[in-house]
């Protein structure tokens, strides 16, 4: 890294838009399967260049994956939760 940008300590949460509660910087980083959040960018960005660091952490895949891929919509999701669910 260029700045050598380091990510906020755990003990510094900021309020999760889709979870509606505090939540710490590595479980966005990691949310979505092993990828980022894709409002991770919108969320972080008054509080560290997190672009930057995803930039430099994250493998060109991760980041297509991440932030350029088609997004599912809450209901979206909640069905496919529910169709896991019956499976089980």
């Amino acid at each position: 890294m260029t700045e050598n940008i380091k990510p906020p300590p755990d003990d510094y949460k900021i309020r999760c838009p889709r979870l509606g509660h505090p939540i710490f910087f590595s479980y966005c980083r990691s949310e979505n399967m092993g990828i980022p959040c894709y409002k991770i960018l919108d969320c972080w960005f008054e509080h560290f260049p997190v672009a930057e660091y995803l930039r430099e952490t994250l493998t060109p895949e991760e980041w297509e994956r991440a932030f350029q891929g088609e997004r599912k919509t809450k209901v979206m999701s909640l069905l496919e939760l529910i169709e896991q669910a019956k499976k089980r």
